[in-house]
């Protein structure tokens, strides 16, 4: 095939969302890569994502929590569940960044091998490429390929990498944070806040010692927390990802969820929130671009001299620059 086919965006689009795998991987293969391509590929997907779904689009679950608690595993159950409720599955993996390629350390995705025969679930590993976040930068607009593609779930699995794991929140319609017993604290992530972004807690390893301790734990925790009225009050499940005992129940508790939303509004005021986020970066991204490399200039250094000389203050310096650069 040649290069030329293979950025034909209206018919990599057309094919995606006929459910073609190849096209779904080049479309988010063209994402990371920030191809050139990417301005008309969003413009694409825009009339098939989302809201203008004739179903509202497809369901965004964030899977985040401490190392070791068992992510992958428990997305892989889950999309075992949501298969056998007849649902279209896609799997955004973001692993950690090789340090020699950039890519994923993690890309294998071994634990998800089980469906990777099947063509109604699409599993994509990305790198975090150092974003702290945990997330790839791509993310959101790789998210928009599977939503066009026509995923019904789109499970996000972060890297879990501590404090920064909370950013999953800003992208995800529903959080699911996992925790698991035996990994210190009994509530591990409070510390990093996680307590605050969950819609749903799950304890996975729930066969092990010390499971009832963190459930009443989290429970109390969680009961601290000022909620308005009406408002989701988030669930704890709990789990054994390996066995698949209490999965079928955390998708029950993630449909619930989903009525919520719709019915509250949350779900619009979510995505829209979410879509702003999106738009002021992509904004930021093309102002730096634009900017330059500033320091390479001379305005910034006769500016930088005008401050120390006390003639100017730094910011009528900066109101300056921004007004040669911007005019």
């Amino acid at each position: 095939m040649s290069r030329r086919s293979t950025n034909d965006v209206p018919g990599l689009v057309e094919k995606a969302r006929a459910g073609d795998a190849r096209s779904v991987a080049r479309l988010i293969s063209l994402v990371e890569d920030a191809s050139p391509a990417l301005r008309e590929v969003m413009a694409a997907l825009a009339p098939y994502a989302g809201a203008a779904r004739s179903d509202g689009g497809g369901h965004i679950i964030g899977i985040t929590g401490s190392p070791g608690v068992g992510k992958s595993t428990s997305t892989s159950a889950l999309v075992g569940a949501l298969r056998k409720a007849g649902k279209r599955v896609g799997v955004l993996a973001v692993d950690p960044s090789s340090p020699f390629s950039g890519g994923a350390l993690l890309g294998d995705r071994i634990r998800m091998q089980d469906h990777a025969l099947d063509p109604e679930v699409y599993i994509r590993s990305m790198a975090s490429r150092g974003h702290l976040g945990g997330l790839s930068w791509a993310a959101p607009q790789a998210l928009r390929v599977l939503d066009a593609a026509g995923c019904d779930v789109i499970l996000v699995e972060t890297v879990g990498v501590g404090q920064s794991e909370v950013e999953i929140a800003s992208m995800a319609d529903t959080t699911l944070v996992l925790l698991a017993p035996g990994m210190g604290d009994g509530i591990q992530a409070a510390k990093a806040g996680i307590l605050e972004i969950g819609d749903l807690y799950v304890i996975n390893k729930a066969d092990r010692d010390g499971a009832n301790t963190v459930a009443r734990e989290l429970r109390g925790m969680l009961g601290l927390a000022q909620r308005p009225e009406g408002a989701w009050v988030p669930e704890i499940l709990k789990t054994v990802a390996m066995t698949g005992e209490g999965v079928d129940d955390v998708v029950v508790a993630i449909d619930k969820h989903l009525e919520h939303l719709t019915t509250s509004g949350e779900l619009a005021a979510r995505r829209t929130r979410r879509a702003r986020e999106e738009i002021e970066a992509i904004a930021v991204t093309r102002l730096r671009e634009r900017w330059g490399d500033v320091h390479a200039h001379t305005e910034l250094d006769a500016l930088a001299e005008k401050v120390v000389a006390g003639t100017s203050d730094p910011y009528a310096a900066a109101d300056e620059l921004l007004a040669f650069y911007t005019d």
